[in-house]
């Protein structure tokens, strides 16, 4: 089984609207569900619609702190899915580096009080390993200001048990493309996965060699600074 979660940011209470991260996300929704035909993607976003729960009352899909916060830890309480399954959590927005941790800014997130407006990475990964399946992939385009997602420091943690693939390297800017309306990362990501025939990209080692040629190629043409992507594998067996 494949289920994900997907999480796109444009419009910020306290921080810098963005233009294409919920575009982004939405393409990543459809490829999920409509061509690799995933069991089940929760998708949070401004438009998104209302999840269905067991209990019977709707849970909201709104990216705010509150919400994101509560579905990880209410969602991820129990093991649901099985060894050989995957879990694939993509985010697009803004993110920080703060007291040595690395943060994924939600709709509401404030700068100035990061550790309890925020949700870091460690907390993302530590909910999503008890979802049962034997690998956890976390593709996170972060973050994006006025044109350039400014990734300072992001990707500098080490998650544990996971496989992370972060859209830019430390001290690097992710591009957004107006020409593209979309990420670069993004972009190429969705490339990657499409590939048919002996070139796929059908492991880790194959998607991350063309994240790391494609990236680079696609902001030199668009006249941007170079942005690379900076995977991290835990364990290095993944």
């Amino acid at each position: 089984k494949n289920w994900a979660m997907v999480i796109g940011i444009n419009q910020y209470d306290n921080l810098q609207p963005l233009q294409y991260a919920q575009r982004d996300a939405q393409s990543m929704r459809d490829y999920f569900l409509d061509e690799v035909n995933f069991q089940q993607v929760y998708y949070f976003a401004a438009d998104a619609p209302a999840i269905p729960a067991d209990s019977g009352n709707p849970l909201s899909a709104q990216p705010t702190y509150g919400v994101l916060k509560r579905f990880l830890r209410v969602r991820f309480d129990k093991p649901f899915l099985n060894p050989g399954d995957n879990f694939w959590f993509f985010f697009a927005g803004h993110g920080t580096r703060y007291e040595e941790r690395d943060y994924l800014m939600l709709n509401d997130s404030d700068y100035g009080n990061v550790g309890e407006t925020a949700i870091s990475m460690q907390y993302v990964t530590e909910r999503l390993r008890r979802c049962g399946a034997d690998n956890v992939v976390l593709l996170v385009d972060a973050c994006r200001s006025q044109g350039r997602r400014d990734g300072m420091g992001m990707s500098m943690e080490k998650q544990q048990g996971v496989i992370t693939i972060f859209s830019c390297s430390p001290s690097q800017y992710s591009y957004e493309i107006d020409q593209l309306q979309q990420g670069a990362f993004t972009y190429a990501l969705l490339e990657g996965l499409r590939i048919q025939g002996e070139g796929n990209c059908a492991t880790v080692e194959r998607l991350c060699h063309h994240l790391r040629h494609r990236v680079p190629q696609l902001t030199q043409q668009y006249r941007q600074c170079l942005q690379n992507p900076y995977p991290m594998v835990e364990p290095a067996r993944k």
